[in-house]
């Protein structure tokens, strides 16, 4: 029997570089077929929500943002027991902490992936509240999208691209959200100015 395969991409959108994930899951989901025994799904920040659905997998294979502490947009991949690891010492946001701890509670109950993959960038700018994925870590989208395919190949589920045309446009599309999203001078990307240090005027 082939194996369960989850992808997950998890992370915030809305803080830059965090939400490298999600747009992985995203893209998978728009341009590309797989065997029904795999599923793609964007996990965003829901932490142990997910539970359930680590649960079921065999495989799982998550893309993330994590500080692998190298240099800035590098792409790494983490398999089995090194996955937790990098997790746990190369935290980025609060995500990552709830999703040890999916991962330690599906251990400890014994239901959970055999196989673990982490397809992973080292974060460049996680402060800019609004903001896309910067030029560099964009530029890994495709190329970790190629290392989770190949990851898929091996099990023997590749997956193929999808006829274009077939998709619709949504408010998460990272094009649309680049498009839409307010000027500086409208809209604070770090914070409420009164709560910052410096002048209080």
């Amino acid at each position: 029997m082939p194996p369960r395969v989850l992808i997950l991409g998890i992370g915030n959108l809305l803080w830059a570089d965090e939400g490298f994930g999600v747009r992985v899951a995203q893209a998978l989901q728009r341009d590309y077929v797989f065997p029904e025994n795999v599923t793609v799904m964007d996990g965003g920040t829901q932490g142990l929500a997910l539970i359930p659905y680590v649960q079921e997998s065999d495989v799982l294979i998550i893309a993330d943002a994590v500080d692998f502490g190298l240099a800035p947009a590098s792409l790494v991949e983490a398999r089995d027991e090194d996955v937790p690891a990098y997790l746990h010492s190369g935290k980025t946001s609060l995500h990552q902490v709830s999703f040890q701890e999916v991962l330690a509670l599906c251990k400890l109950m014994g239901q959970g992936p055999e196989r673990l993959h982490l397809v992973g960038v080292q974060p460049v700018d996680m402060e800019d509240y609004g903001g896309s994925l910067t030029p560099p870590v964009k530029a890994q989208l495709e190329p970790a999208i190629a290392r989770i395919l190949a990851v898929c190949a091996e099990l023997g589920l590749a997956g193929w691209r999808r006829p274009k045309g077939n998709c619709t446009a949504d408010a998460l599309d990272m094009t649309q959200y680049e498009r839409q999203r307010p000027s500086a001078e409208e809209a604070c990307r770090i914070g409420d100015a009164r709560f910052l240090p410096g002048d209080p005027r």
